[in-house]
């Protein structure tokens, strides 16, 4: 569903990825794991067609991302959602307006952003708050509500950059369940970027990075 060959990407020449090559299938959860530096985030910017790599082809649903212009680029961050770890909600706006900005930035009707909003709260188990603004909700439930922005599309893939970083240990491996769940219930791909050893207990395959270099790779039984 996603795949890489031998990627590379530079930043005034220098090294940021170097031929890297990995494939992620539907519903499958990946971890990428590394140091600051490794190229993490420059992978994740490829994905979404932020950034284009000097070298090698990036294919999602088997289009390659260099072959797309740049009016298709909006299309493209429809089938991958993004979550941060610094959240980025709109104090001023309720839950449910943060979730439906994605489909406002579309020009969805309003029956189907009230029905893909409603459905995306009701996953993360948030739709009783959508009343309320984000910062009157415990962290936890803020990034619930990052999640429910990210998936309120339909993804096939879900890119995760920290998700508990901000997070205790015990909220953190609610957020990470919640991911499992619907990884395995709307059988999208997770790609999860994060220094904590608590996520491997739920991935399939990890990852290691290093210096722009996919260094080692994991599968878990």
């Amino acid at each position: 569903m996603i795949q890489l060959f031998h990627v590379s990407k530079y930043y005034d020449r220098r090294l940021a990825l170097s031929d890297v090559t990995l494939e992620i299938e539907k519903g499958e959860f990946v971890l990428l794991m590394g140091p600051s530096g490794a190229g993490k985030s420059t992978l994740l910017k490829l994905l979404i067609g932020a950034e284009r790599p000097e070298e090698g082809q990036i294919l999602v649903q088997g289009r390659s991302l260099s072959k797309l212009r740049s009016s298709e680029i909006p299309l493209l961050r429809r089938k991958i959602g993004v979550v941060l770890q610094d959240f980025r909600l709109l104090p001023k706006k309720t839950v449910f307006d943060n979730v439906s900005l994605p489909l406002l930035v579309q020009g969805a009707s309003t029956v189907e952003i009230r029905r893909k909003v409603t459905d995306a709260l009701r996953s993360v188990g948030l739709d009783h708050k959508k009343d309320l603004f984000p910062p009157g909700l415990s962290t936890g439930e803020q990034q619930r509500i990052c999640i429910a922005r990210a998936i309120v599309n339909g993804p096939i893939m879900l890119l995760a950059d920290e998700p508990t970083g901000n997070l205790d240990s015990k909220t953190g491996e609610t957020i990470l369940d919640l991911l499992e769940r619907l990884s395995e219930r709307h059988g999208i791909a997770m790609l999860l970027v994060t220094h904590s050893p608590q996520v491997t207990r739920i991935c399939q395959r990890i990852f290691e990075m290093k210096d722009g270099f996919i260094i080692g790779q994991d599968s878990i039984s």
